[in-house]
This record gives structure tokens, sequence and C-alpha cells, in this order.
């Protein structure tokens, strides 16, 4: 388990369908380490702090595990030719991991790295941004059919994160199974 990319954006105004919105769900990948404070990555904004941010919502994660799935489903769509590639951030992520998929985690789970330590919060829910960030409409319900949501992270200890660091998994109390709390979710929002 470890961290493939480590992605940051800044908020800026995004046309979606005829509409100007703040937006910082398009990321990039950054070299080096970055800080990780309470409230996120330095260098990296959320702009609508009702659904994003915050200290229960510091850091996004996603899977790297998915981006074939999304190579395949924007092809599929139209939006990119068959062999491109998902470009780190792409869906809003700051840390792009290798080896810890949704239906490992649970709620409470520690992810110890080398010089910060992160929580598993709660499971991103898929919203109008994201569909314009994926570049298709049926986006948001691409990731709620497949469960590939990733999770939202609490800094317990700040510190610094970069590409390449190993992730140490300290299990929680186990109550609450990420991927179980987001099908309960998207199954309340239909």
């Amino acid at each position: 388990m470890h961290v493939v990319h480590v992605c940051t954006g800044r908020a800026r105004k995004i046309r979606i369908n005829g509409r100007s919105v703040l937006s910082a769900i398009h990321k990039t990948a950054v070299a080096g380490p970055v800080a990780v404070g309470r409230l996120g990555l330095e260098g990296d904004e959320q702009a609508d702090l009702s659904v994003h941010g915050g200290l229960s919502k510091a850091v996004y994660a996603y899977p790297s595990e998915h981006l074939a799935f999304w190579q395949t489903v924007r092809a599929q769509a139209k939006v990119s030719l068959w062999d491109e590639p998902v470009p780190p951030g792409l869906l809003g992520e700051n840390l792009l991991l290798h080896g810890l998929q949704e239906g490992q985690l649970w709620i409470g789970d520690r992810l110890h790295l080398p010089h910060c330590t992160l929580v598993v919060s709660e499971p991103r829910m898929p919203c109008f941004k994201f569909g314009a960030a994926a570049g298709f409409a049926q986006a948001e319900k691409m990731m709620s059919q497949s469960g590939y949501c990733g999770s939202y992270l609490l800094v317990l200890e700040p510190g610094k994160v970069q590409a390449g660091d190993a992730i140490d998994l300290q299990p929680g109390a186990r109550e609450v199974n990420l991927l179980e709390l987001f099908r309960s979710r998207t199954r309340l929002q239909r």
C-alpha cells in the first residue's frame, strides 16, 4: 500500500451546463513532499465547504485500481481515446493510492504514512462537478453504481506526504464499512 500521486488544485470558475460555477475539482500531480495540515494539503483548496473540506474531509483519497474503469467508460462516452490514461487528479483526488480500495476500509481506520497519520472519515458522494470533471453526463451514476467513490480523510497527525510513501493500515473499530456506508447513502438519494 502506497501513495502513487499527490495532487492539489485551486478554486476557479468553470462552465458546467452553460453556467459559471466555482470549483477546485481539477487537481494536478505535484512533485516532492507536500505539507499536510488539519484542513488539508498545502496549495489545495475546496470551493464549496458545505460538501467538501473541513476537518473531516480535509483530504480526498482515491484507489488507483479504479482508473482503468474510468479510462474505459470515458472512451465509451467518447471523452478520450481508448489508450488515453486518466490523468492524476482528474477525479478531484488529493491522494491517488495503490492497495486500498473502498471495501477494505472502515470508518475510523488509520492510515499511517511516514510523516503524517490520516483517518478514514466518510465516502465521497458524487456531484455534478464530478460529472463535469469526468467529462460525461453519466459519471455520477457510474460512481454510484460501481461504488468507486474513494474516501475522505481526517488529518490526525499533520506532517507531509509525497508520492511513494508507504501506508500502514491500522484498523479502527470496524463497525461501519466505507463501501457499505456509500451504498446506503446513494440508495437514500434516489
